[in-house]
């Protein structure tokens, strides 16, 4: 099957992140078992999602990694011009939900196992396949946790998030998390016998904007933009009605941090002050919705060298966005970004990813696969 068939097989399959992802699992195994490679199935925590993992070439010696993730978010938007979940052909571009973000990366790999299990590899070729990368990539550390049962210690990892085929070096860590706060209903004429959540929720609020404006003037690394970690709420719900003193109220931080930086540290202001609600009686629950380290890859790692040399392009020193590869870093492995796409076009309608960037990803891959066992 060509890259854009497979494409078209896993559009298909709404493996929406969250949620049940037996189907796309099942058919990825199927695949590699009609070409006689095994996959092995990786269930999660919450019981109906699973990595998975598979190995091409011999068992030993010091492998590559190629990652992706299987999950994609939503297709909700009323803007869509055609089916979200069918890949649609206008021209050289292939319009569907995960077309660049980033099952145009897992057809790659797929399309390119053929010839990667032709090659006669002295050194194994991986395939790390993972669950809700987008709501924090939660599914890859149980996969990265058990590498040592799947493999031999790993000497690189390639994460096919979307970035033109350029190599990235490094991206910012992320923290985030869900702050709740429960107070005690009345009616509003009377606030005394009652206990204001939004009120509570004000003076956590108030720390995180504190907490945002000092990273402005901490810390700074140059090669990201904004070149300093950030903090922001992203969400706030609470209040039933203006006339009722609301005993429920729900918000969301996250932090973004450059290397170096701790991102669940930077939430440290943010969760004393919560804390120190319930000595007045607020109820408080803080519940951790993701964290993940920064990348930070040197530009002379072999596999940052390999890639420059296969694509020609000068890598870009830093993103903004997260990725899975900060993980595979902190477990000992070096880890780069580079996949087919382009970033600007995923979380949005009519996401579409082009034929020749399927095509020259492939090559890359088989090219890479080559040239990492002579």
């Amino acid at each position: 099957m060509s890259a854009e068939e497979i494409l078209a097989a896993l559009v298909a399959i709404p493996s929406v992140v969250g949620r049940p992802n037996a189907a796309v699992v099942g058919w990825v195994a199927d695949y590699l078992a009609g070409h006689g490679v095994e996959a092995k199935v990786l269930p999660g925590p919450e019981g109906d999602r699973a990595n998975l993992f598979a190995t091409i070439g011999p068992a030993e010696g010091a492998g590559l990694i190629l990652s992706g993730h299987m999950d994609v978010v939503p297709a909700e938007e009323p803007t869509w011009t055609s089916d979200p979940f069918r890949l649609r052909a206008d021209g050289d571009k292939l319009y569907a939900r995960g077309t660049s973000d980033m099952k145009g990366f897992l057809a790659c790999v797929l399309a390119a196992v053929p010839a990667i299990k032709a090659a006669g590899l002295c050194r194994p070729v991986h395939i790390a396949f993972s669950y809700d990368e987008e709501s924090g990539c939660r599914g890859v550390p149980h996969m990265i946790a058990r590498l040592p049962e799947l493999c031999a210690a790993p000497a690189a990892a390639v994460i096919g998030e979307p970035s033109g085929l350029v190599p990235v070096l490094a991206h910012k860590g992320k923290a985030a998390a869900r702050i709740e706060i429960r107070g005690k209903s009345g009616h509003s004429s009377r606030p005394d016998l009652a206990l204001n959540a939004i009120h509570g929720m004000a003076e956590v609020l108030a720390a995180a904007v504190a907490a945002s404006e000092a990273l402005t003037t901490a810390e700074r690394d140059e090669t990201f933009a904004p070149p300093y970690s950030t903090l922001q709420v992203g969400t706030i719900r609470g209040g039933d009605a203006l006339n009722i003193v609301p005993d429920r109220v729900v918000a969301e931080v996250e932090a973004r941090a450059i290397a170096g930086v701790s991102p669940v540290a930077l939430l440290g202001p943010v969760r004393a002050a919560a804390e120190r609600l319930a000595a007045r009686g607020y109820g408080v629950d803080w519940t951790e919705i993701a964290d993940y380290p920064a990348l930070a890859l040197a530009p002379d790692a072999p596999i940052a060298r390999a890639l420059v040399g296969l694509t020609g392009a000068r890598p870009i020193p830093a993103v903004s966005y997260g990725t899975e590869a900060g993980l595979f870093q902190a477990a000992g492995v070096d880890a780069i970004i580079c996949g087919p796409g382009d970033i600007g076009r995923a979380h949005k309608p009519d996401e579409y990813i082009e034929r020749g960037e399927l095509a020259a990803c492939t090559r890359l891959l088989e090219r890479l696969a080559l040239s990492f066992n002579a």
